[in-house]
């Protein structure tokens, strides 16, 4: 399953973000490292569901009246704070914990209410595009540390006329979600000695950046906007190339309301109704959540998850069929399944990720929208339905 983790520093409202996401129990307060150890749930993408092209509506719990949520992994983890690539708050511990994750989101306390370690201060006070640069520096600071410590390794590794330096740093950064295909990219942007003795420490530290900002692509998440002051948020998008404004406690207020039937509200709408009949204290903190939901287009929680996966990742939906006059599995349910893949992907990759099996038996497959057989380099899109056809089904 994609992994989205939430970065920040203590404070910031991770947790409750997370909590937002993915209505999970987990401790939100007012002071840092609230969390410690990092907490792991299901949250959804939202994208349109293939069902709307039939009479018939798919049998998913996770489609709501066309509208699918994509389940991807969500992990919270401990608050950052300056130094922490050298061990400072718990510093390797949120960064170890970012190792698979594949893409991040740098919940920032967009009303300046919170000062770089995440203490409570008058809102306002603190610049939060500080926060942006915060981060992605103390990852790439991690990432420069790991390249240092096995750089030993690797010019011993030199000595031998089998030597490949390509794949001694895919080793080296193997554990940090990197692959072959990532370090080739990153090494091509370089103009690199294979002599590991000839490196420098600056550049080791460029070869961290550069594999950060592949392998962990960031989305800032302008939390808080709701009280922050009037030019934050742009501020904000001005420092960074994505930027979502949000009110996760707004979310998590809705999603607790519709829990009740006190509103009707999905993730990711834009608007609610109020269904029930609440006090008047409780309709005017609605009403407070629906004058942010104006401003920004919604709460922002759906559409960062939504931006992070589907136009940072580029990342399409997929729907794995058995039988492809019907859309549906072996036993009749309609559109079971969903799986996001990258652009471009082919109905080989979607084999795979199915099961290794299929992927291994792979001998054809049919698109159901269609009703024709396609290549297996045929580069699938949004929304296909496709039937894979192998040895091992």
């Amino acid at each position: 399953m994609l992994s989205v983790a939430l970065a920040g520093k203590p404070n910031a409202g991770k947790s409750t973000f997370y909590k937002a996401a993915t209505m999970a129990d987990v401790d939100v307060a007012n002071y840092p490292f609230t969390t410690i150890d990092a907490n792991r749930g299901v949250s959804h993408v939202r994208t349109r569901c293939p069902c709307l092209d039939r009479e018939t509506r798919c049998d998913s719990d996770d489609c709501r009246d066309g509208t699918r949520y994509v389940p991807v992994e969500l992990l919270d983890v401990a608050g950052l704070v300056p130094g922490a690539h050298e061990g400072k708050g718990l510093g390797n511990q949120f960064l170890d914990s970012l190792s698979n994750a594949d893409v991040i989101l740098n919940v920032v306390d967009a009303s300046g209410g919170t000062d770089a370690e995440g203490d409570p201060v008058e809102v306002g006070s603190y610049d939060p595009v500080q926060d942006v640069a915060f981060i992605e520096t103390e990852m790439d600071l991690w990432l420069a540390s790991i390249v240092a410590d096995n750089w030993e390794a690797v010019e011993r590794r030199s000595r031998s006329p089998e030597f490949d330096f390509e794949a001694a740093l895919t080793d080296v950064l193997t554990g940090v979600g990197a692959t072959e295909h990532d370090v080739m990219a990153v090494l091509r942007e370089l103009d690199y000695s294979t002599d590991p003795k000839a490196w420098t420490d600056a550049d080791r530290e460029e070869l961290a950046r550069l594999i950060r900002e592949r392998t962990k692509p960031i989305v800032v998440v302008a939390n808080k906007a709701d009280v922050a002051p009037a030019d934050n948020v742009e501020r904000l998008r001005e420092a960074a190339d994505r930027v979502v404004p949000a009110t996760a406690e707004g979310e998590l207020a809705l999603r607790r309301a519709a829990e009740v039937g006190a509103v009707d509200y999905d993730p990711g709408d834009e608007a609610f109704e109020i269904a029930g009949d609440p006090s008047d204290a409780q309709r005017e903190g609605l009403e407070r959540v629906r004058d942010v939901m104006d401003e920004f287009g919604g709460t922002g929680v759906q559409p960062a998850l939504d931006e992070a996966v589907y136009d940072l990742l580029d990342r399409i939906t997929v729907y794995p069929v058995q039988d492809e006059t019907h859309w549906t599995d072996g036993r009749g349910t309609v559109l079971p399944d969903a799986f996001l893949l990258p652009a471009a992907a082919t109905p080989l990759d979607l084999a795979y990720a199915v099961h290794s099996d299929i992927g291994d038996g792979y001998l054809h497959a049919v698109d159901a929208r269609a009703g024709r057989r396609i290549g297996e380099d045929h580069e699938l899109e949004e929304g296909d339905v496709v039937k894979v056809v192998s040895t091992a089904t």
